[in-house]
């Protein structure tokens, strides 16, 4: 028994140093290599990136003289029987941005009021600027404004015919009396918020719209009764307030041209 127990604890002691000696190996090995077992290589995922890119657009825009007719003014003899009138258009641009604007003109309007029949003839000038907010692409030159107008007229008014007021028209309406009074010297000024549009449809060609409020600064009246009516101004309403529009065709007279360079960042995505 004795003898069996000796040789199982020898070989229980050489065992334990079989293991350590293979452990202090491994070890060894390890710190050989760094002390870091080398991984497999993990696959590389590309991923898309995207780069900055700067192009240059060059604008080659137009300077000149741009004149024209109001088409409304002109037309409208044709439907109404008590109106006359002709307005010529124009405008010059100074900037990018800015043009110098004016309109000048000559309008007979008879007005049939409920007390009054009177007519108004005289000619007109009206001297402002236009502000083009629209950026346009690439060789446009359409319009998108606002702008302001001082105008002044200078007319005069007849009275046709008057109405007397009658408190009590028990026997019926008073009958209108024939005057044919005119009022020469007559003048007035104002001012005028302007908002319109222009369309290039040809070459130089430009068809646009405008729409115009007014209030008045001066108004020489007649004796005895109101302007209903100013030639460049339009019906006055309460006195001080107008409106207005127009149809315009206009033709471009180019004096030179001007380059601009515009720079334009784009993203650019890389696979």
């Amino acid at each position: 028994m004795k003898h069996t127990l000796k040789y199982f604890f020898s070989f229980c002691l050489m065992l334990s140093i079989f293991l350590a000696q293979a452990q202090e190996t491994n070890a060894t090995q390890k710190t050989k290599m760094g002390g870091v077992i080398p991984e497999a290589p993990k696959p590389i995922v590309k991923k898309n990136a995207s780069e900055i890119k700067n192009d240059t657009i060059v604008k080659t825009d137009r300077y000149g003289f741009r004149v024209g007719i109001d088409l409304y003014k002109l037309t409208r003899a044709f439907y109404d029987k008590n109106y006359k009138g002709l307005e010529l258009v124009g405008d010059y641009r100074l900037t990018k941005k800015y043009f110098l604007a004016a309109e000048v003109g000559n309008e007979n309007k008879t007005t049939d009021d409920d007390r009054l029949n009177t007519t108004a003839k005289g000619t007109y000038l009206k001297v402002g600027f236009d502000y083009n907010g629209y950026e346009n692409w690439l060789n446009m030159e359409n319009i998108i404004s606002i702008g302001m107008r001082y105008g002044v007229s200078s007319f005069n008014q007849q009275l046709n015919t008057y109405k007397i007021y009658n408190a009590n028209p028990y026997f019926g309406e008073v009958p209108a009396i024939t005057s044919g009074a005119k009022y020469n010297g007559l003048t007035a000024s104002w001012i005028e918020v302007v908002a319109g549009v222009k369309a290039k449809v040809f070459d130089n060609v430009f068809v646009g719209f405008s729409l115009r409020l007014n209030t008045l600064v001066s108004n020489k009246k007649p004796d005895n009764f109101d302007n209903l009516y100013i030639p460049g101004f339009n019906k006055t309403y309460n006195g001080t307030f107008g409106v207005g529009l127009n149809y315009t065709v206009t033709y471009l007279i180019p004096f030179y041209k001007k380059k601009t360079a515009t720079v334009v960042t784009k993203k650019v995505e890389k696979k």
